[in-house]
């Protein structure tokens, strides 16, 4: 634009000395033919050649005047230049307004295009995502007369959301959280059609709260795919759909962005307290959404939506577990009905919670001892622990190589780094002196709580 304003004034400029240049030879030819008759009368009348050359000298200099720059030209070349910057600021105007609205198309076009993507998106990949409810037996007792009776029924105790991942020989297998189905009696699957089928449990885990169901594949028109959540990057847009607050508002879909990954978290489960790896969103992720796929643009899972903080401060902070983490304890689960992991065979507690008082009185710990490290609570019969010789009210405070301050490291450590049969080492604390065990895991599960 500048360049265009800039090539304005250069023709503006050679007009400019191009009607000086005009004026100047017409100011000379008015002058050439006063001079051709001035000639004529000097002929015909010498008595009057000091009179007209007076009136000659006077008409010539006004002439001159008139022509120059520095008379009407100074108001001409000035209107000339603000035609010509109005005319510059009006093209400035229309080529930036034009732009402008270019821009603004083009942004709209994006946001419709990129809204457009997501609904078809949306449309396509609903039918694979499913409501379920979590029935369990219920005691109903009633007393007539002399006589009792008692009876049971099952009776809706919660529900959530899954998608289905996975369809073959007339089966399909949906996704779930475990929390969303511990402790049911029965699972009820309502479908995208409104069709409602009875689901069997194919497995849980509680320690990564996840689980796998089954139904007939009778009414099963769609199955989404694993997308690569160590793709995400903070800020990407992401899909959450589920059945918040349950059946009347299935398949609600919100829209956000990743708002962090590789978080890691505490959870409270049957099994203990774990921390599981997450990804972090402000997707609105409400009761009843557990379960249901976290999506990207594409339509593939890259999370399965878990949890949320809770608190009047809080706004938008959900978890998903990523699908990296959940694709092996599916197929895990499909193959084996559990996840096979190793376990050492002790009750526990983070030393934290145990009273200062008996740390220091009871267990001998001082200084730097104090509050760090998990309690032996008991030791099972049989178990490896027993085996290695770790004994009630030791403290163990290193596996494999790792300071251990609490339990759910512990579980980390001992699901994610060691195998069922390897050999690792453990420190322990005994009366404040401390001492390394060696312990063959072995492949029994049992509840740490």
């Amino acid at each position: 634009m500048d360049n265009y304003r800039d090539e304005n004034r250069t023709k503006g400029n050679e007009n400019e000395v191009f009607l000086t240049k005009e004026n100047d030879q017409s100011a000379s030819y008015s002058a050439r033919n006063v001079i051709h008759d001035q000639e004529k009368k000097k002929r015909g009348f010498g008595w009057f050649r000091p009179l007209l050359g007076g009136v000659i000298g006077g008409s010539l200099a006004l002439g001159i005047y008139t022509f120059t720059p520095l008379g009407d030209h100074d108001s001409q070349d000035t209107a000339k230049q603000s035609s010509s910057q109005q005319q510059t600021q009006s093209v400035t105007a229309t080529s930036t307004s034009s732009e402008s609205k270019k821009s603004s198309s083009s942004s709209s076009a994006f946001k419709s295009e990129d809204s457009s993507k997501i609904s078809d998106m949306v449309e396509d990949l609903s039918p694979a995502i499913v409501g379920i409810t979590n029935l369990q037996a219920q005691s109903n007792s009633s007393l007539f007369g002399s006589s009792s009776s008692d009876s049971s029924e099952d009776t809706e105790s919660g529900s959530g959301s899954g998608v289905i991942f996975k369809k073959e020989n007339g089966e399909a297998y949906i996704i779930t959280n475990n929390h969303v189905v511990e402790g049911a009696s029965s699972l009820k699957v309502s479908l995208y059609d409104g069709t409602e089928v009875t689901a069997k449990l194919v497995g849980s885990d509680s320690l990564t709260d996840l689980a796998v169901l089954q139904i007939s594949d009778d009414h099963v028109t769609k199955v989404a795919n694993f997308g690569d959540s160590s793709d995400l990057r903070t800020g990407e847009t992401v899909i959450a759909i589920g059945d918040p607050l349950g059946k009347d508002l299935s398949r609600t879909v919100t829209q956000g962005i990743v708002s962090g990954v590789d978080r890691t978290v505490s959870m409270s489960t049957s099994a203990g307290e774990t921390s599981i790896n997450v990804i972090q969103t402000d997707a609105a992720i409400n009761p009843g959404n557990s379960g249901g796929p976290l999506l990207n643009t594409d339509g593939k899972i890259v999370g399965i939506n878990s949890m949320k903080i809770s608190e009047d401060d809080v706004e938008g902070i959900g978890f998903a577990i990523p699908s990296n983490d959940v694709k092996p304890i599916a197929e895990e689960l499909l193959s084996k009905g559990q996840i096979e992991r190793p376990y050492i065979g002790v009750s526990m507690l983070d030393l934290e919670q145990v009273p200062q008082n008996y740390q220091e009185g009871t267990l001998g710990l001082f200084g730097s001892q104090l509050n760090k490290g998990v309690y032996i609570r008991e030791v099972a019969s049989g178990s490896p622990a027993e085996k290695a010789g770790l004994k009630a009210e030791d403290i163990i405070i290193g596996l494999k190589g790792k300071e251990i301050d609490t339990g759910s490291e512990l579980r980390n450590i001992l699901y994610k780094d060691a195998k069922i049969g390897d050999t690792v080492e453990v420190k322990i604390l005994r009366n404040g002196k401390e001492m390394t065990k060696k312990i063959k895991l072995d492949q029994k599960e049992e509840k740490t709580s």
